[in-house]
């Protein structure tokens, strides 16, 4: 039998699908507050600090990963209610500026869904970005914001599933001191 490992290799961060996905939303969060958005406007802040929250701590709960499932869950719910804020500035965006926000079974919503399946990557949807309206933007942004509180539900189950069935590092230091002491 193996050995277990008390400190576990984890945390690449890079290949979860919902740090890749929210890597798009703070990119494309950032040219639409610099492109539509009023210098000095504290919604910039706003939007930006929250789109670089749901990226960053994605980062944060991976590194921790190894020591602490309990920060790591905690960091990636975070991340989740970051993105939901964001969200919220999204709709009021649009709702305050008279703009059309996509209904979820519309053609719109359902391309920019399709979209968000098979492109995870920044520069894809960047390129998309000077030729599309704040309305448009704004739009695309929500349907990843969906997308990404999706994935990062799923990963918040396979942690709570993870923690469940193999304890937590006070657990896992227990198990391999006595794997140590051949007990």
């Amino acid at each position: 039998m193996e050995q277990e490992r008390l400190i576990p290799r984890r945390g690449n961060y890079q290949k979860l699908l919902s740090y890749q996905k929210a890597e798009v939303i703070y990119e494309m969060t950032y040219y639409f507050c610099e492109r539509f958005l009023q210098k000095g406007d504290r919604t910039i802040d706003q939007m930006v600090q929250a789109a670089r929250s749901g990226k960053q701590n994605i980062i944060e709960g991976c590194a921790a990963s190894a020591t602490s499932q309990k920060t790591e869950i905690k960091l990636v719910n975070v991340a989740k209610a970051s993105l939901q804020e964001l969200l919220e500035d999204y709709r009021d965006y649009l709702r305050t500026r008279g703009l059309k926000q996509w209904a979820e079974q519309s053609v719109e919503w359902q391309d920019m869904r399709d979209l968000g399946k098979k492109h995870n990557d920044a520069e894809f949807f960047m390129a998309l970005c000077p030729s599309r309206s704040a309305e448009v933007i704004a739009n695309m942004v929500i349907v990843l914001i969906y997308q990404a509180d999706y994935l990062l539900f799923k990963q918040l189950e396979r942690l709570e599933k993870d923690f469940l069935a193999e304890g937590g590092f006070t657990e896992r230091m227990y198990r391999v001191r006595k794997q140590q002491r051949g007990f």
